[in-house]
C-alpha cells in the first residue's frame, strides 16, 4: 500500500530551516553575481548605487512639484496667488524632467556598456574554464548540459540581476517615502495594498521556480533544436543534406522537438497568467474604493485638488511599486537560480593534475621510453573496458605502428599516453616515471600529433600550420619548411594570396575551401612545424592518394629521426617504417613484433596484411 504523504509536527519543524537554506543559497548566489561585477569594472556597480538613490528620491520630487503646481494654478485661477509662483513652478518642474531625461540617457548609455564588459567578462570565464576541464567532461552529456546552460543564460542574467536589485532599492526608497505621506489621511491605505499583493508575491515566487527548473530539466531538448538546427545550415554538411534530402526531416526532428518543449513551458505560462489575471482584478478594486476615499475629502474641503493628484498618485505608486517589488524580487531570485548553472560549470573539478605538489618537467630532445604497465580503461559512465591490462614498453628511437580493426583501442592507447584521461588501473611511465607526476602543460609539450579528426581552422594558411606549436612564435622560415616537408606548399604556392591566404568562407569573402587532402598536409605540417620529441599520428594518410601518403612517409623518415614515432594506421603499407608492429584487438594486445616476425607467425597480423595486400593486386590487375 503505497504511504499517504502526511504533514506532521517533525515536518512543520523542517520549515524555518529549509527557508534559511533557500536564503541562504540566494544571498550566495547574489554576491557571486556581484563579484563578477565587481571584477568586471568597479565603477559599474558605484554608477548603479547612484542611481538607485537618484530613481528611488526623484518621483518624490516630482510628485511634490506637481502637486504644489496644481495648487498654485488652482490659486491663480482664483486670484489668490501671484503669477510669479507659477511660473517658477513651472520652470522647476522643466529642470526636473530635464534632469531625469540627462541622467536616465546617460545611465542608458553607460549600462549597455557595462552589460558588453561583463557578458565579455563572463564569456573569458567560460572560456578560460573550457580550457582547464579534463577531456573525459567533452565526453559527458551532464557537462555540456551545464555548458549550455552556463552559455545561455551567464552572459545577459549577472547584469540584469544587478540592475533588478538596485531598482528594488530605488522602489523602496520611493515607497517609504510615499507611505510617509499617505500617513498624514490614512496610516491603513498603504498597508492595505501591501496586504493585498501578497498572495501575487507567492504566485511570482512559485512560477519563477517552476520555470526554472523546467528549463533545467529540458536542456537535453534545447541542444537537441539546436544541434538539428544546426544541421541544415552547417556549411561543411549542405552538400550531403541537399543530395540526400534530409532537410525536411531535421526540421521535422527540430518541430517535433519544439513541440514538446513548448508544450509544458506553455502550460505554466497560462497557469501563471491566470492566477495573475484574478489578482489584479482584486489589486484593482482595491485602488478604487481607495481613490473614493480620496475624492470625497477633496469634496468636502479636508483636501486641495493638488492634493488629490499627490495622494492619488502615491496610492499609485505604492501599487505599482509593490507589483514591481514582487516582479523584480522574482526575477532577482529566478536569476540567481539560473546563475547556479555557471557556477557548477564553474565548479567542474579537474582530475588531470599532477599527483605531487612538486611536479617535475619532461627533460627535453633526448630520446623517451615508455612503458604501459597493467593498463585498463574504460570512459566515464560506461562499463565495458576499451583498453583491458595493457603491458607495452616503446624504447627511445622506436617507431611503432598500431594496428587493429574500428574500435579495437588504438586511439583511446594514444589519449591515454597524451594524458587526455587518466587510466582506470595501471599506470603509463616516461623515462621510468610516472606520467601523471610531470607538469601537465610540460608534458604536452613533448608530442607533436595529428589526430584523425584534425582541425580544421578559418585562419590564415600560415596561422593554420603555426599552431603546431603556438608558444614557438610566428617563424615564417619554419612555416615554410614544414610545408615543404609535408608537400602542402605545392598547393599552397597556387592559392591566390599564397601562405597569407584566408581559409574557408566563414569570415572573409576571399578565403579558400580546401579539400580533406590538402587539410591533411596542412595538419601534418603542424606536426613538422612542433619542436617535439615524440611524435603521434592518427591515420596521417587517410585522405591523401597513394602518391603523396608515399612522399609523406618518405618525409617523416627525416621527421622521425632521432625521437620516438607513433602511427596509428589503417593502411598496413605504413608497418614497413616501423621497429615494431602492435596489434590491438577489443582492447588488447594480442601480438607483438616486426614485420617479419609477425609474418612469420602467420596470426591476426598476417591475416590482416595479406588480405589488405590481395585487394592491391586484384585491383592493379583489374586496371591492367
Amino acid at each position: 500500500m503505497q504511504e499517504r504523504n502526511i504533514i506532521t509536527p517533525e515536518s512543520v519543524k523542517e520549515i524555518p530551516g529549509f527557508l534559511i537554506t533557500l536564503i541562504s543559497d540566494f544571498f550566495k548566489r547574489l554576491f557571486y553575481i556581484f563579484r563578477i561585477v565587481w571584477e568586471t569594472r568597479k565603477w559599474i556597480l558605484f554608477l548603479m548605487v547612484f542611481m538607485a538613490l537618484f530613481n528611488g528620491v526623484m518621483p518624490v520630487a516630482g510628485a511634490y512639484i506637481n502637486a504644489n503646481l496644481l495648487n498654485a494654478l488652482a490659486k491663480a485661477f482664483l486670484q489668490q496667488v501671484d503669477f510669479k509662483l507659477v511660473t517658477f513652478l513651472l520652470g522647476l518642474q522643466f529642470g526636473y524632467f530635464i534632469l531625469i531625461s540627462i541622467v536616465n540617457n546617460i545611465y542608458s548609455m553607460l549600462n549597455n556598456i557595462a552589460g558588453q564588459l561583463v557578458v565579455n567578462h563572463i564569456k573569458l570565464k567560460i572560456m578560460y574554464k573550457a580550457k582547464e576541464v579534463d577531456m573525459a567532461s567533452f565526453d559527458s552529456p551532464e557537462f555540456y548540459k551545464k555548458l549550455e546552460n552556463a552559455n545561455r543564460e551567464a552572459g545577459h542574467r549577472p547584469i540584469q540581476v544587478i540592475n533588478s536589485t538596485f531598482n528594488i532599492i530605488s522602489t523602496l526608497i520611493t515607497m517609504i517615502s510615499f507611505i510617509t505621506i499617505l500617513w498624514v489621511i490614512s496610516p491603513f491605505a498603504p498597508f492595505i495594498i501591501i496586504l493585498v499583493s501578497i498572495p501575487s508575491a507567492i504566485i511570482n515566487f512559485i512560477y519563477r521556480r517552476k520555470n526554472f527548473m523546467y528549463m533545467r530539466r529540458r536542456s537535453k531538448d534545447r541542444r537537441q533544436m539546436n544541434y538539428y538546427s544546426g544541421l541544415v545550415v552547417d556549411k561543411d554538411l549542405v552538400k550531403e543534406v541537399r543530395m540526400f534530402n534530409l532537410s525536411d526531416f531535421f526540421i521535422g526532428c527540430y518541430k517535433e522537438t519544439f513541440d514538446k518543449y513548448f508544450a509544458g513551458l506553455k502550460k505554466l505560462i497560462r497557469q501563471e497568467g491566470f492566477w495573475h489575471i484574478g489578482l489584479s482584478i482584486l489589486s484593482s478594486v482595491v485602488n478604487f474604493f481607495l481613490f473614493v476615499f480620496i475624492a470625497r475629502q477633496v469634496i468636502a474641503g479636508k483636501l486641495q485638488v493638488g492634493d488629490y493628484a499627490l495622494y492619488t498618485g502615491a496610492l499609485n505608486s505604492i501599487s505599482s511599486g509593490v507589483a514591481a517589488l514582487i516582479a523584480t524580487t522574482a526575477g532577482i531570485f529566478e536569476g540567481t537560480l539560473f546563475i547556479d548553472n555557471m557556477i557548477e560549470f564553474m565548479n567542474e573539478k579537474r582530475t588531470i593534475v599532477p599527483s605531487t605538489q612538486e611536479p617535475g618537467n619532461p627533460v627535453r630532445h633526448v630520446g623517451h621510453v615508455i612503458q604501459f604497465e597493467n593498463v585498463s580503461f574504460r570512459y566515464p559512465g560506461t562499463e565495458r573496458d576499451v583498453l583491458k591490462n595493457i603491458n607495452l614498453t616503446i624504447n627511445a628511437g622506436d617507431t611503432v605502428v598500431l594496428v587493429g580493426l574500428n574500435g579495437a583501442g588504438k586511439t583511446t592507447l594514444i589519449k591515454l599516453l597524451t594524458r587526455l584521461y587518466d587510466p582506470t588501473e595501471g599506470r603509463i611511465l616516461l623515462d621510468g616515471k610516472d606520467i601523471r607526476e610531470y607538469d601537465v602543460d610540460e608534458y604536452y609539450k613533448i608530442f607533436g600529433v595529428i589526430f584523425q579528426d584534425f582541425g580544421k581552422y578559418a585562419f590564415k594558411v600560415n596561422e593554420n600550420i603555426s599552431f603546431g606549436q603556438i608558444d614557438k612564435g610566428f617563424d615564417s622560415e619554419g612555416i615554410y619548411e614544414a610545408a615543404l616537408k609535408s608537400d602542402a606548399d605545392s598547393f599552397i604556392q597556387k592559392l591566390p594570396d599564397k601562405y597569407e591566404t584566408p581559409l574557408m568562407r566563414i569570415f572573409e569573402e576571399n578565403g579558400i575551401e580546401l579539400s580533406i587532402g590538402m587539410w591533411q598536409k596542412l595538419a601534418i605540417a603542424r606536426a613538422f612545424y612542433s619542436d617535439s620529441d615524440i611524435l603521434i599520428l592518427d591515420e596521417p594518410t587517410a585522405s591523401l592518394d597513394p602518391m603523396a601518403e608515399k612522399a609523406v612517409y618518405e618525409q617523416f623518415d627525416e621527421l622521425r629521426k632521432g625521437k620516438t614515432s607513433i602511427f596509428v594506421s589503417h593502411r598496413l603499407s605504413s608497418t614497413t617504417l616501423a621497429t615494431k608492429i602492435v596489434v590491438l584487438e577489443y582492447g588488447e594486445i594480442i601480438e607483438e613484433g616486426s614485420h617479419r616476425e609477425l609474418m612469420e607467425l602467420k596470426g591476426r597480423y598476417y591475416e590482416l596484411f595479406s588480405t589488405q595486400a590481395s585487394r592491391y593486386v586484384e585491383s592493379y590487375t583489374e586496371l591492367d
